[in-house]
């Protein structure tokens, strides 16, 4: 089974600082790209563990002793590596958002290029599909999830097209979005994939399993190990910069007596790295992933 290429592949490996012992986590496993090049890296010794709530990445496990494939939500961090026998890690790398074979299954529910069930879910198993969300959101939840998650232009006016259809006809199809959706800008497909994101976001919960990830993330690395982020939105990697930089979910790093600033992290990029010209027109997913590494320090 095909996922997609990995995205910034040799950068965050490098950025991972993999040491051929160490122990490593890929919480974004997918079609195993990430994984299998840490395990060309890591010795006899080594380990990775890798999480992914699609059942449909069991299908990519990888047959090496070294690797566990944990599958369920990286919101579960540190109770698997606990239960794994794994609590500390030298490193965590996430590639977050959405995998190419994700949007080239329709009946997943996240494409805008064809027609499939309304349901957007990770974990198709667990939880509300896109439909039965829509049921039960109202206008200001829907306004706000428009415009925080998707940046969408006008969110009001693209909510109530919204409620007002799937209030005369339930909308159970991503076509049927895409129908109310279609007279609404001149812009088309950049509104479409902008909805669809904001639906996906909060379906899946991503911005609250995000901020879990980094405080677990924070708690599970030892003292030099690397937390690397790949991201696709400027909501999510304006949550990676702000953590990485003040070990705060909200604000500033607190100091001490003599106002000295305590965080927990060194910053490895001070600014995000971006993929290459080239590495874009091979895989068009890199168009808009940053990739921003942090270093955990000391314990104060």
């Amino acid at each position: 089974m095909t996922y997609h290429n990995p995205v910034l592949l040799h950068e965050s490996l490098d950025l991972l600082n993999l040491r051929p012992d160490g122990t490593y986590v890929d919480v974004t496993f997918g079609g195993g790209g990430h994984s299998r090049a840490i395990l060309e890296r890591l010795g006899p010794s080594g380990r990775l563990l890798a999480f992914d709530q699609d059942p449909d990445a069991a299908a990519n496990a990888i047959d090496d002793p070294r690797f566990t494939l944990i599958p369920h939500n990286f919101e579960h961090l540190r109770r698997f590596l606990k239960l794994h026998k794994a609590p500390q890690v030298d490193g965590i790398l996430a590639d977050l958002g959405v995998s190419s074979h994700q949007f080239d299954v329709f009946d997943r529910g996240f494409s805008i290029r064809g027609d499939g069930p309304l349901d957007m879910r990770m974990n198709p198993r667990i939880g509300q599909s896109a439909a039965e969300w829509l049921n039960e959101v109202d206008e200001l939840t829907l306004v706000r999830t428009l415009a925080v998650y998707g940046e969408v232009d006008r969110p009001k006016r693209v909510a109530q097209a919204i409620l007002a259809a799937h209030a005369a006809q339930p909308m159970t199809r991503t076509q049927e979005l895409l129908d109310v959706l279609e007279p609404l800008g001149t812009r088309g497909e950049k509104l479409f994939a902008k909805v669809f994101q904001a639906f996906r976001i909060a379906v899946n919960r991503e911005m609250e399993v995000l901020e879990q990830l980094l405080e677990s993330g924070r708690e599970v690395l030892v003292e030099g190990g690397r937390f690397v982020v790949i991201s696709y939105h400027s909501l999510e990697d304006r949550r990676v910069k702000l953590y990485f930089r003040e070990g705060q979910l909200e604000g500033e790093a607190p100091r001490d007596a003599f106002g000295n600033r305590l965080v927990p992290f060194k910053l490895i990029t001070r600014k995000a790295q971006v993929p290459s010209a080239d590495e874009v027109q091979v895989n068009p997913r890199a168009r808009s992933a940053k990739l921003r590494a942090a270093e955990k320090l000391a314990q104060a």
